[in-house]
């Protein structure tokens, strides 16, 4: 409950919410929330991890068959979904990075799962390319898929979910080498 409450804290205010806040919302006392957590880092911690369960359970590793543009909108659409449900916690996060050590661990591995799941997603088109560019051009997609670019889109540019996507799915079709005949 505890978690919930703080993460639905952040949804609703870019704040890092209290204890206070978010032991009202969660239904329990300042003193439950210190018992249950030792300090707001361990708080934002345990919160980190659930969210990477719950992302990792969200993300299951499918969509890897299929046609070039059947995988690249399933991978964008999971991506903006991760992105419109996390951007919050992500944001918390890296605001407070340089305080932990266990923080910047988990924001390498996010970014270490992103890159991996856009190297299986484009395999047969990446794997057309010598080393060098094929890394250039992973890190580029991981670039463009980020959630500060999510965040740029939706509420800056205030375009809707499926035209972000569809930013999405365009720059990254224009960046991949084209598809093999025999995939």
């Amino acid at each position: 409950m505890v978690i919930e409450a703080y993460l639905a804290l952040l949804r609703e205010n870019p704040q890092v919410p209290t204890a206070a806040q978010v032991a009202e919302r969660a239904g329990y006392s300042v003193r439950s929330v210190f018992e249950r957590f030792p300090d707001l880092h361990a708080l934002r911690l345990a919160a980190t991890d659930y969210a990477l369960a719950q992302a990792n359970t969200q993300s299951l590793v499918t969509g890897f068959d299929g046609d070039r543009q059947t995988r690249l909108r399933g991978h964008v659409e999971r991506r903006a979904r991760t992105c419109t449900e996390w951007l919050p916690l992500w944001r918390a996060v890296n605001a407070n990075k340089g305080d932990s050590e266990e923080i910047e661990t988990r924001i390498r591995f996010v970014r270490s799962a992103t890159i991996k799941r856009i190297e299986l997603m484009y395999q047969a088109e990446l794997s057309t390319l010598p080393e060098l560019e094929r890394r250039q051009i992973v890190l580029a997609i991981e670039a463009i898929i980020d959630f500060e670019s999510w965040a740029r889109m939706r509420d800056f540019f205030g375009l809707s979910f499926d035209e972000a996507c569809a930013v999405w799915i365009g720059a990254i079709d224009r960046l991949l080498p084209s598809t093999p005949v025999d995939s």
